[in-house]
C-alpha cells in the first residue's frame, strides 16, 4: 500500500512539474519580440545648389545644360505585340516657352536659352524644372515612320532643314509646381503641368505626378578640370487625352529625361 502511494505521488509531481513547464513556457513565447526585417529608409542627402545663372562660359558658378550628353526618351507598348515601342526626341531643351518664342528659329543649335530650372538638394522648395520637346523631331530609328505615320498620328508637320520649329503645334511643353522630398528615396517627386495640343485643336494642359533623382556633383579631371551632375525626370502622360486614336499604341506614354549638366 505505501509502495501504491509513493509511485502515485511521483506521478502527480510528475505532470504537476510537466504543466508547470508548460506554462512557463507559453509565457517565454509571449515575451518574444519579433524581429524586423525591413529597416526603414534613411535617406543621404547633401546640400548641393545648382543654379543656370546667365549661362556665362567660365563661369564654375553657372551651370549649363550638356544636351549633346542628354537625352529625352520615350516608350510604349505595342497593342497587340509583347515589345515596346521606343524612341527619342532629337531636339528639347529647358527652357519655359512663352507664347511669343513659339516660332520658327533658322538656327542648328539651342533656339533659347537653357535657363529655366534650379536644384536645391537639400530644399525641394527651390527646385523648379521647365521644358520642351519639338514633336517632329520623334526618332524611332526607322526614316520611314519618323517622317510618315508619327507626322501625321501626332498632328505636326515634317521638319524642315535648318529650322527649329517651336510653333505651338510642334512642342509639348511641362513646368513643375511642386517638388517634395521622396520619403522612399533619395529622389523627389514632382508635380508637372504637362501642355501639348496633339490633334486636338488648341493645347491642353493636365497635371501629372512624376520622379526626380538626382546624380550628385562630381569632378570631371581634364587640362581644365570642371564639375558634372545630372537629374532625371521620369513621367507618364494618356496620350488619348491629347486626341491621338492610333490603335498600335497604348493609352499610356512614358518619358524620362537624362539631363546632364556642366560648370565650364
Amino acid at each position: 500500500m505505501k509502495l501504491f502511494n509513493n509511485k502515485t505521488l511521483l506521478v502527480l509531481l510528475l505532470l504537476i512539474s510537466g504543466y508547470g513547464y508548460m506554462i512557463s513556457c507559453t509565457r517565454d513565447n509571449d515575451l518574444i519580440v519579433p524581429v524586423q526585417l525591413t529597416q526603414p529608409f534613411v535617406p543621404n542627402r547633401g546640400n548641393n545648389v545648382h543654379t543656370p545663372g546667365t549661362q556665362t562660359a567660365g563661369d564654375p558658378a553657372q551651370w549649363k545644360m550638356d544636351k549633346s550628353h542628354s537625352s529625352v526618351l520615350w516608350s510604349t507598348s505595342y497593342v497587340g505585340a509583347s515589345g515596346l515601342l521606343t524612341g527619342r526626341f532629337n531636339q528639347f531643351g529647358t527652357h519655359e516657352v512663352t507664347a511669343a518664342e513659339m516660332q520658327n528659329y533658322t538656327t542648328s543649335g539651342q533656339p533659347l536659352l537653357d535657363n529655366s530650372w534650379a536644384f536645391n538638394e537639400s530644399d525641394p522648395s527651390q527646385t523648379f524644372i521647365n521644358g520642351y520637346v519639338q514633336i517632329n523631331t520623334s526618332n524611332t530609328g526607322e526614316p520611314g515612320r519618323d517622317a510618315g505615320c508619327n507626322i501625321s498620328g501626332m498632328g505636326t508637320t515634317a521638319i524642315v532643314s535648318g529650322t527649329q520649329n517651336l510653333n505651338v503645334t510642334n512642342i509639348a511643353k511641362i513646368k513643375s509646381t511642386k517638388v517634395e522630398l521622396d520619403p522612399t528615396s533619395n529622389g523627389y517627386i514632382v508635380t508637372l503641368d504637362f501642355t501639348w495640343q496633339g490633334k486636338l485643336t488648341s493645347p491642353l494642359t493636365k497635371s501629372i505626378v512624376g520622379k526626380l533623382n538626382y546624380v550628385p556633383k562630381s569632378r570631371i579631371a581634364s587640362a581644365t578640370p570642371y564639375d558634372v551632375f545630372g537629374l532625371q525626370l521620369l513621367f507618364s502622360f494618356n496620350c488619348r487625352d491629347f486626341g491621338i486614336t492610333s490603335t498600335s499604341i497604348a493609352d499610356k506614354i512614358d518619358i524620362e529625361c537624362n539631363m546632364n549638366f556642366h560648370n565650364k
